[in-house]
């Protein structure tokens, strides 16, 4: 595991790695740019390490150069200690434009001797507001831990240490979006919500491997990135639904660490709560 410079900044540490074992290595170089904050941060070592730094000017942030229909991305996170107040560390995958998908993981800072808010959402043809919120169980910056993404055509699963957190179940033959159409870029990101920074920041990212996803390569792929085979590894049957214990472990969770849930907030949508929340998402 890489470790860190010293330096006198808060430091996050990200490591991405594929949800399944990794088939072919990755390169920042070749793999990624800065889509802002190139000022702030470096590429180093043989390529496999990343700086995305926040300081009084500026955050910054990386993006693939491919985009990705169904799959999963997994990331190996030790977020900053202390007070990181004002900052948002991300990791998500999007597309673009007005219509844009996406799938987020966002971790807001603290105050020093508060506990991270971990913030998830999901976009589907530009329309998000389905946010929901947890605190964690286990101190996120005492060390790493693995946060997941699994993205195939029935259902979205977030995971915390292979821990499912939220799940949104693909009702779209019922008028309900789910991202299908769009691939999507991975991004990682490092910023200040309150517009101004608390200690300053670094996040230090090593990519070890490429996602296991299936690569967009325009309309086409809504057709090759579903269809059931052994290459489509997230179509088996075995990522369409949860089993009994990764639900027992999903309601643990949703019942003793979520602290926000858009589907109860009626006084924010006026009582006209979304259709996905009376579906069956497990």
């Amino acid at each position: 595991m890489a470790r860190a410079f010293q330096a006198l900044v808060a430091i996050v540490f990200i490591s991405a790695i594929s949800f399944q074992s990794c088939l072919v290595n990755a390169n920042f170089y070749t793999d990624t740019y800065f889509n802002w904050g190139a000022k702030h941060s470096h590429i180093f070592g043989n390529g496999e390490d990343l700086n995305l730094v926040l300081d009084s000017v500026s955050g910054s942030g990386v993006q693939s150069h491919k985009a990705y229909l169904f799959g999963s991305i997994e990331l190996l996170i030790k977020l900053v200690p202390g007070n990181s107040a004002g900052t948002v560390t991300a990791y998500y995958l999007s597309s673009t434009g007005d219509y844009h998908d996406e799938i987020d993981f966002e971790f807001l800072g603290n105050s020093t001797g508060e506990p991270y808010t971990m913030h998830t959402n999901i976009f589907t043809q530009g329309k998000g507001n389905r946010e929901q919120q947890f605190k964690l169980w286990f101190d996120p910056t005492a060390d790493f831990h693995n946060y997941t993404i699994n993205w195939n055509p029935n259902v979205v699963v977030w995971y915390v240490d292979s821990i499912p957190i939220r799940v949104y179940r693909n009702y779209k033959s019922q008028g309900i979006g789910f991202p299908d159409q769009q691939g999507m870029q991975v991004y990682s990101s490092l910023w200040n919500a309150d517009n101004w920074a608390t200690r300053g920041g670094l996040v230090k990212i090593d990519w070890s491997c490429n996602a296991r996803a299936c690569k967009w390569n325009g309309p086409v792929s809504i057709y090759q990135c579903a269809y059931p085979n052994k290459a489509n590894w997230w179509t088996s049957p075995l990522y369409k639904q949860l089993s009994w214990d990764q639900q027992g472990k999903l309601m643990w969770v949703r019942d003793n660490y979520m602290i926000y849930n858009y589907c109860t907030d009626y006084e924010r949508f006026n009582w006209h709560i979304a259709p996905e929340c009376s579906k069956p998402q497990y």
